[in-house]
């Protein structure tokens, strides 16, 4: 019964709560985009997870430039930066803008495949995602972490685990996002801190009018 008990309590304590931690993905232009010229400028791109308790940062980096979306875990609040050369953006967004910003993400299902692979020196598994539109994607995860609050990476909030390779749109183009490292060690808190300014800020209302990002 011991035995038992021991292997139960391994299955459960397995996955690790990502209280802490810096993820970055590299993001691919699927091949049949017909936008090659866009897809040269997001040739390299990186997006980077800065995770923080329930507060998150994530940061596009292209030879566009740098998107930074910014979430309050004490409040739920939401700040874009969109820094673009001359073009600075600071786009600040209720909870409740966020969801309505998502609200084709919303209601995602997953199903599951008995289909694995290594990423980032994780073990993944294959799930094929369906939004409202019937639409679908392929996403691998890992069982093996599990962010303490889901937001930053709306598409997957719904996975019991790390998205660790997915597909997405990104703008008008279809890519692939791609686990490459993943750090636990603390991250600053000042990766969370707003500018003071520098920045055109905005009300999400406002920023729908307004051209500049992807």
């Amino acid at each position: 019964m011991a035995i038992v008990t021991l292997v139960f309590s391994d299955t459960i304590f397995g996955q690790k709560k990502l209280t802490e931690a810096t993820i970055t993905y590299d993001i691919v232009i699927n091949t049949e985009n017909k936008s090659p010229q866009a897809a040269d400028l997001l040739d390299g791109a990186t997006s980077v997870i800065y995770l923080k308790g329930n507060s998150s940062r994530s940061e596009m980096v292209s030879s566009l430039g740098t998107q930074s979306t910014i979430i309050d875990g004490k409040t739920g609040n939401v700040t874009i930066l969109k820094d673009y050369g001359d073009q600075k953006f600071m786009i600040r967004m209720t909870p409740e803008n966020w969801k309505e910003s998502n609200k084709k993400y919303e209601g995602v299902t997953f199903t599951f495949e008995n289909e694995f692979k290594t990423i980032a020196g994780y073990n993944c598994q294959k799930a094929v995602g369906r939004l409202n539109d019937s639409s679908t994607f392929t996403v691998y995860f890992t069982r093996e972490l599990e962010p303490v609050n889901k937001d930053f990476q709306y598409l997957n909030k719904n996975l019991p685990g790390l998205a660790m390779q997915y597909e997405a749109s990104l703008g008008k183009l279809k890519v692939t996002y791609t686990a490459s490292s993943i750090s636990l060690n603390p991250v600053p808190a000042s990766k969370f801190d707003l500018p003071k300014s520098g920045y055109r800020v905005m009300s999400y209302e406002e920023s729908k009018g307004v051209s500049g990002g992807l």
